[in-house]
């Protein structure tokens, strides 16, 4: 057990061992873990509260704020901007057409002001969110620290442009994840979230359809899960889970599931075949313990970038959905 233990940790070391530089993105420490003791010390039972109303009559909107908070982070930052709805916004992208959880961020917002009117940003709430969502699933729970404020921008382009969708080379997510600060093992272990969720069909047309334009299937995926995907995926408009032996647990069987080619996207299943990323999905696939304590830290890390060129009329917005008048 101590042998796998220094094992792992020389693992982790190797993998944060990456030097990022001249990136836009920079952790937000101007954040506090008491931003909001005073002016809205029921914050998180507000957010508790309500998310614990919203997820009992439906439990897959854990995953869904999961991964709205990641959206948004990833693009400019954790500002909200996701969360914008109008012509051209982010939330308009065809990358954001799956996305859900808007309704539950809105519902804890107006509360929200009723308590504490002008005081706390969506893109606070959203974060917040996120971490309650994974610990109801299962997952680990972290202190969030506050203070974020809302951006007023939000085009459909960067989300375009920033947001994976499931057919990139690991170098291109290394290069992402490094330009925002994140690190290899960010990204390993924050992959680690399709442990629970699930996927459009369309995302993975090309692998079991037309791969590389041939008109085959992609040869790395397991024969029987493969039969099991096309029968799953004959249309595009339907939707798959991302973990198909334990969709509903927040557990590392994600990891299981690739070093057995059964990873749902390609950038899941090239998680294992990267020499840069295997050891890693190796370690967590027996290391829950660690997966657990990691997908705090890591989150942790998402939740406090911030955009060096963000606009500098960011403020607290009174809606989410819209920036104030």
């Amino acid at each position: 057990m101590k042998m796998m233990g220094y094992r792992f940790m020389m693992i982790m070391m190797v993998a944060v061992a990456v030097v990022v530089e001249g990136n836009e993105y920079e952790y937000d420490e101007s954040l506090s873990y008491s931003y909001y003791h005073g002016s809205c010390p029921q914050l998180e039972s507000i957010i508790h509260d309500k998310l614990t109303h919203w997820l009992k009559n439906d439990s897959t909107l854990a995953p869904a704020l999961i991964n709205l908070h990641f959206h948004d982070c990833i693009v400019k930052g954790c500002d909200a901007s996701i969360l914008l709805d109008h012509d051209g916004s982010e939330r308009s992208a065809a990358v954001s057409k799956a996305l859900r959880g808007f309704e539950v961020i809105n519902d804890i917002k107006a509360e929200v002001e009723k308590m504490c009117p002008r005081t706390v940003s969506c893109a606070d709430i959203l974060t917040a969110a996120a971490r309650d969502a994974t610990v109801a699933a299962g997952g680990p729970f972290w202190m969030v620290p506050y203070g974020r404020k809302d951006g007023r921008i939000s085009m459909a382009k960067e989300a375009q442009s920033h947001v994976p969708k499931g057919h990139e080379r690991v170098t291109d997510l290394i290069e992402l994840f490094q330009s925002k600060g994140l690190n290899i093992l960010d990204l390993v272990v924050l992959s680690g979230a399709h442990t629970i969720g699930r996927s459009s069909c369309g995302s993975l047309q090309d692998r079991l359809f037309n791969y590389k334009g041939i008109g085959k299937t992609d040869p790395s995926i397991n024969p029987k899960y493969l039969n099991f995907l096309r029968r799953k995926c004959r249309w595009a408009s339907e939707y798959v889970e991302l973990d198909g032996v334990t969709p509903k647990a927040f557990d590392v069987q994600y990891y299981k599931n690739l070093q057995k080619k059964m990873g749902l996207l390609s950038t899941d299943q090239m998680l294992y075949t990267d020499s840069r990323t295997a050891p890693l999905v190796s370690a967590f696939a027996s290391q829950s313990a660690q997966f657990h304590h990691q997908f705090a830290v890591s989150m942790l890390k998402l939740g406090k970038i911030q955009d060096y060129f963000a606009d500098e009329d960011s403020e607290i917005r009174l809606k989410c959905s819209c920036v104030n008048a």
